[in-house]
């Protein structure tokens, strides 16, 4: 089982043991060279930027690495973030049923982890245990919510979302449009055999629904009614608690309302859930550092306690101020700072860009806020495909990336 220790150090030596030829040739393996970046690029961390430059450095990758490639996937699944915006949360384009086919409420025995299907029920367990799926399980989970149970995209979507360390609105949304065929040419359908080639024994799942022909699963899919395995017995009684999600942090963790008292006359910066890795290079030593939870950038995506806790340990590393709370509650709090700084992320810029509106009618001076190097070159246009945006873009001509 995954652990991930939610510091600075641990993110640079989950890094440095990346081993990119090896990533390629077993990645599609639950037991692969898989890199388990994912948690500490989504919480900045980590950037892409650094990402490839350390690995670059000990084994130079060329263009069509497989590695470089699903680097550029996240940065797509950004761009195509970027260009929608709250678009990425509705079906691109339709699916193989319409949406009104699917239901709207996860299936109570994938919840508890009593399917009886190893592959369904383990992967559901090592999520909420760990906070995290390797890609292929996530593949597996989703395919079946969508195709066999009939759950919409967007509402499975959304409690993987919440358990998962890694969650990041672009990269979720789109893989899941992408497994249901709403944002790529054709669904995503796996069956018992693509288990058992990719996964350890105990996941296999031979007797079961998924055990069956593409064409059977093809049929499945396209079918409106709900495709349940027949329950073997010794499962029985045997699932378990989802854990709880909440939308504002659990009293443990020590979050509180804004205190302007904290920041009077003094140069601020501001960290957030995204930002965890910023402050440690770019900061002034005399500046103070503010942990903020604004609550609009939660409303829609409960957390699990797993995840408060990863979140508020990586901002305990930096600060002791944690504020929760509404934009306005933060602005009023931040009246009395000469100035106020943070790093850019489109999970909070909308909340910091109303903050930075209310400041600024305050006549505060308030800081551009830092943005670190981006990996790839932007793309302007909206792409409809990654590889229409591949040929668009470019690895940035950033000093560490000059060799490749």
């Amino acid at each position: 089982m995954p652990n991930f220790e939610p510091t600075r150090r641990a993110a640079q030596a989950r890094l440095a043991a990346v081993q990119p030829n090896d990533y390629a040739r077993t990645r599609n393996a639950l037991d692969g060279a898989v890199t388990r970046l994912s948690p500490y690029l989504t919480h900045g961390f980590l950037s892409l930027t650094e990402v490839f430059a350390a690995v670059q450095a000990r084994h130079p990758l060329h263009a069509q690495h497989k590695f470089v490639f699903e680097l550029g996937w996240r940065a797509y699944f950004r761009h195509v973030w970027a260009q929608l915006g709250d678009g990425i949360c509705q079906s691109l384009h339709p699916g193989l049923l319409p949406d009104d086919a699917y239901h709207y409420e996860m299936p109570v025995d994938v919840l508890e982890a009593r399917t009886g299907i190893p592959a369904i029920d383990l992967a559901v367990r090592e999520l909420y245990t760990t906070g995290y799926l390797h890609n292929h399980a996530r593949m597996w989970l989703a395919s079946y919510l969508v195709h066999l149970r009939k759950v919409h995209w967007h509402t499975a979507g959304q409690w993987m979302l919440g358990h998962l360390l890694d969650g990041d609105v672009a990269s979720n949304s789109l893989s899941w449009q992408w497994v249901a065929g709403t944002g790529s040419s054709k669904p995503y359908l796996f069956n018992a055999g693509n288990v058992a080639k990719f996964a350890p024994s105990d996941w296999h799942s031979p007797g079961t629904v998924l055990d069956t022909s593409y064409e059977t699963m093809d049929r499945f899919a396209r079918d409106t009614r709900p495709i349940i395995n027949k329950q073997d017995a010794r499962h029985a009684g045997s699932g378990l608690d989802e854990p709880a999600r909440r939308v504002t942090p659990p009293p443990h963790t020590g979050w509180s309302p804004p205190d302007s008292a904290v920041v009077c006359g003094r140069d601020v910066w501001l960290l957030h859930p995204w930002s965890l890795g910023a402050a440690q290079d770019h900061l002034p030593v005399d500046a103070v550092r503010i942990g903020v939870g604004f609550d609009a950038c939660h409303a829609a995506t409960p957390w699990s306690e797993r995840r408060w806790n990863f979140v508020t340990q990586g901002l305990r590393t930096q600060t002791e101020n944690l504020w929760w709370g509404s934009v306005e509650h933060m602005a009023l709090a931040l009246q009395t700072a000469r100035s106020v700084q943070w790093q850019s992320d489109p999970h909070v810029d909308p909340a910091l860009e109303q903050l930075r509106n209310q400041l600024s009618v305050a006549r505060l001076m308030s800081a551009a806020p830092y943005r670190p190097l981006c990996l790839f070159d932007p793309v302007n246009m909206y792409c409809r495909s990654f590889s229409d945006w591949w040929k668009r873009t470019q690895i940035s001509r950033a000093p560490d990336t000059r060799n490749f």
